[in-house]
């Protein structure tokens, strides 16, 4: 039989034992709490990633622009040129036209510069005379069809630049001529001078005067001639120098065609162009006045010192 102390110890056992799991279940449930505390919260978190837009790339909706940076569509590039949507890879190029010979005649996009002398401006100077001969002058044409000629101041010659311009010279006392510059009239000749060949001169006032005071202006006259050009004297496919001749306006530029396409010729005080190393020479010649008109000459061959005329000529202003 348990004696009363035994009975005692056993009740005082289980009842420790009731505290421990009492303990040990609450213990349990503050750790489980604390643990549901620390985890990441699932549904925030899913509503978060719908909330904010993933960019995503489409393979082939846009032209790479080569700067890594996506460009919107329809916008204009690094280079200025508008990249292409989606929808333009799907689109079929269209056929080039068939081009259409290129003209003879062409409108240059820009007038090149007129120089000195410049169309619808009148100038004042003096004006002499000298014995011009057959005509001939710094311009090299070669002997002139008439002597209604004149030379130029070498300031107005401008390098030949003046050679072949039509002239038309007023006097104070009413008269007038139209002269063709074929020379140059070094110094003392001063700027706006004009040295006309006697027989010029006597249109204006008597020979014995010498030197009247003049105005002068440029002329696109009417003209039945055309454009002619003649190779140089020694011109060869290595070296040559081309003139154009009969021009209604002062040619303002001559280019050839080359292999890298057409090359500008510098002018020489001889009034000829030079292509010094041969390019171009014996091939397509085109010739630019100071109106900006450019007419595109072929079929001229490389033989020096002959004039070979055109069907073309500038147009008259």
């Amino acid at each position: 039989m348990k004696t009363a102390r035994q009975a005692a110890r056993q009740r005082r056992h289980r009842r420790r034992l009731m505290l421990g799991t009492a303990l040990g279940l609450t213990a349990a449930g503050v750790l489980a709490t604390l643990v549901m505390a620390l985890l990441p919260d699932r549904k925030v978190d899913a509503r978060s990633a719908a909330a904010t837009p993933v960019a995503t790339t489409r393979v082939g909706a846009t032209a790479a622009t080569g700067t890594g940076t996506p460009t919107a569509p329809g916008t204009p590039g690094p280079t200025g040129t508008r990249t292409p949507t989606a929808a333009a890879t799907t689109t079929t190029a269209e056929p080039s036209p068939t081009h259409a010979p290129r003209p003879q005649r062409t409108a240059s996009t820009t007038t090149p510069p007129a120089g000195r002398i410049q169309p619808g401006t009148s100038y004042r100077g003096v004006a002499t005379a000298y014995e011009a001969g057959d005509g001939d002058g710094a311009c090299l044409f070669g002997p002139s069809p008439d002597l209604m000629i004149a030379a130029m101041n070498t300031a107005d010659y401008e390098t030949s630049r003046a050679c072949g311009a039509y002239v038309l010279v007023r006097a104070a006392n009413g008269n007038s001529v139209t002269v063709r510059i074929t020379n140059e009239c070094p110094l003392p000749c001063a700027p706006g001078q004009l040295d006309l060949s006697q027989q010029a001169f006597a249109k204006l006032a008597d020979l014995r005067v010498g030197r009247i005071p003049i105005t002068w202006s440029l002329l696109s006259p009417s003209t039945s001639d055309t454009i002619s050009i003649r190779y140089k004297t020694g011109s060869s496919p290595y070296w040559c120098g081309i003139q154009a001749i009969g021009h209604r306006n002062p040619v303002a530029r001559l280019e050839v065609r080359a292999s890298g396409g057409w090359r500008q010729l510098p002018r020489t005080g001889f009034n000829y162009f030079i292509s010094a190393d041969g390019s171009g020479c014996g091939g397509a010649i085109r010739l630019t006045d100071i109106y900006g008109e450019r007419l595109t000459i072929n079929g001229i061959a490389l033989r020096p010192d002959v004039v070979q005329p055109t069907q073309l000529q500038f147009a008259r202003h």
